[in-house]
């Protein structure tokens, strides 16, 4: 596969701005554009490259698209046209890449995959972790979707921009690996906002909760490090705590907010999976244990 020399790059907001940028002072032949057209001239006096007045401008004989665009429906309007021949598709030619660097629904992406493949054209998904500040300084976290060697290719290009590239394996799994890991963010925060809800309800002080709960929830006892992968990925399962004493806490700490009137829907919900663990694969048994029941559920294991 050729190297990539030419980008054109979609999606000129607060964070492909300074992502363009990156690739324009690397070396790139960049070129961009943006639904603003007073983005792509204030990008251009900033920074250099090209501007472009088209979607087809912007992908004419470049080897590599970018995207970072709101969702994978803009995506998908952008690259296919859905009826409109001003789209990335009519510019790129066979061999070139779209590399979609928008939080997009991994579906979708292998939807955009198939529709561009017998046009000769590639799509790699490489969504990233990371916001503006880390966008401006080049280390964001970057997760690559697609074939060894086009994720290869396209690698230059994306160490560029962040100070991490992980390959996730095929077309999606890097947007499905993107959209999960804000779910686990999304959870631990409302989780720690409830927690900690809670014990201001009681009286608790909230700088000294959050204080101690990093010791205790994201330090030493943090689950994917101490448990996940040492205790379930390993099928050991010897953290030394039982399902049913969990549980148990889970149930104190329920309690407790129904004895203050705190508002807990997370903590009923999280009660009502341990306890029902618990039961099915058995109250004694360790609490790494607690993963079969999802994986029996699902029908994997991890």
């Amino acid at each position: 596969m050729n190297s990539i020399k030419k980008i054109g790059f979609i999606g000129i907001g607060n964070m492909g701005a300074p992502m363009a940028g990156h690739l324009v002072k690397k070396g790139f032949d960049v070129t961009v554009y943006d639904i603003r057209p007073e983005m792509v001239t204030a990008f251009v006096a900033q920074h250099g490259g090209k501007g472009a007045a088209s979607l087809v401008d912007v992908a004419h004989g470049a080897d590599a698209v970018i995207t970072m665009l709101p969702d994978d429906k803009v995506v998908r309007k952008v690259v296919l046209g859905e009826g409109s021949e001003n789209c990335v598709a009519a510019g790129l030619g066979r061999g070139a890449v779209v590399i979609d660097m928008s939080t997009c629904n991994p579906s979708a992406t292998r939807s955009l995959a198939d529709a561009l493949k017998p046009r000769g054209i590639e799509v790699v998904d490489a969504p990233v972790m990371g916001g503006v500040v880390f966008a401006k300084d080049a280390t964001l976290d970057i997760m690559v979707g697609g074939e060894t060697a086009l994720v290869e290719r396209v690698r230059p290009v994306l160490q560029a921009l962040g100070r991490s590239i992980v390959a996730c394996g095929g077309t999606g799994t890097a947007h499905a690996l993107k959209a999960l890991a804000n779910y686990v963010n999304a959870c631990a925060f409302i989780n720690a906002i409830e927690a900690m809800t809670i014990g201001r309800k009681f009286g608790l002080d909230s700088k000294l909760m959050a204080e101690a709960l990093i010791p205790m929830c994201a330090g030493r006892n943090h689950p994917i490090e101490k448990k996940i992968i040492p205790q379930v990925l390993t099928r050991r399962y010897g953290t030394g705590m039982a399902m049913g004493f969990i549980a148990k806490d889970v149930r104190i700490a329920v309690e407790t907010a129904k004895s203050v009137g705190a508002f807990a829907p997370l903590g009923e919900r999280v009660l009502e999976l341990w306890s029902a663990a618990a039961g099915k694969l058995g109250a004694d048994l360790d609490q790494a244990q607690v993963a079969r029941y999802w994986e029996e559920a699902t029908g994997v294991k991890l």
